[in-house]
């Protein structure tokens, strides 16, 4: 039997997002984006654990005073959710004399998550301890989505293992995909916390700033990215018009009704 591992799930939010200001806060079936991906993430037994990590006060009071949730202020300069991620893990850590052995990163633009679709995105560093960091995909489905730089394209080897992510559309076009379907990440990301913690000691890495993908750092330290697919089609929002699509896709969402009654 595996040995039960201390899991606690971050989900770093921040208001002034640069393509869409404030999305944290736009509703989704009367209730803000936030609400949805921490209630879905409580969901998940698998967390001991679940927090939400922001620089912002109105968010700290909406997570504190409606969503009951633990909060860390972060430093407003970490704009980087996988930066900020790790403050938060080491200030509650500190605050609560605890060690989590693995940190879940769960982007608080993805209101599309699922309990299982954590629980999946841990596994990998259950069964293999040389797994450090994970992080989901799911297929793309249309020619938008390929060239849509807000989407994070990845490409993976035989094993499953991420060989480099990209705003581009990857693996090129240009001779046609083969057979082999595009891939994008999903922002679900299951760190080893002490490797975390030290890789936000790094500087950021070349690849990684040009692409303003941060998950590249672990690549350009010579660090694996195990990559779990999941059939779910999921949207993360990062535009006005993400929203709407998601709104779209939620509508018959076998979810909404463990928590949203409880909410309104």
């Amino acid at each position: 039997m595996l040995k039960k591992k201390s899991t606690i799930g971050i989900i770093p939010v921040r208001l002034n997002s640069k393509r869409f200001p404030h999305k944290a806060l736009a509703e989704i079936f009367s209730l803000p984006m936030i609400a949805h991906v921490y209630k879905r993430a409580a969901l998940c037994k698998d967390l001991d654990d679940l927090i939400i990590a922001t620089p912002d006060e109105e968010l700290k009071n909406y997570a504190e005073n409606i969503l009951e949730a633990n909060v860390v202020m972060t430093p407003p300069e970490h704009n980087n959710p996988i930066e900020s991620s790790a403050f938060a893990l080491q200030y509650y850590q500190k605050k609560i004399n605890t060690q989590f052995d693995i940190t879940v990163i769960i982007s608080g633009d993805e209101p599309m998550i699922t309990n299982d679709m954590i629980a999946n995105a841990i596994s990998p560093l259950y069964i293999d301890e040389n797994v450090l960091v994970s992080c989901l995909m799911c297929e793309i489905k249309t020619e938008e989505e390929f060239h849509d730089p807000n989407e994070i394209k990845v490409v993976v080897d035989i094993n499953n293992n991420a060989l480099y992510f990209s705003r581009e559309a990857i693996p090129s076009p240009f001779k046609g995909k083969k057979g082999i379907p595009p891939l994008k990440k999903v922002n679900v990301m299951p760190f080893d916390s002490k490797f975390l913690l030290n890789l936000v000691q790094l500087p950021p890495a070349t690849l990684e700033v040009i692409e303003e993908i941060y998950l590249l750092r672990v690549l350009e330290y010579g660090y694996t990215v195990k990559m779990i697919l999941i059939e779910n089609t999921v949207y993360s929002v990062d535009t006005p018009q993400d929203l709407e699509k998601v709104k779209k896709a939620m509508k018959n969402d076998h979810l909404l009704k463990r928590y949203l009654s409880d909410m309104n």
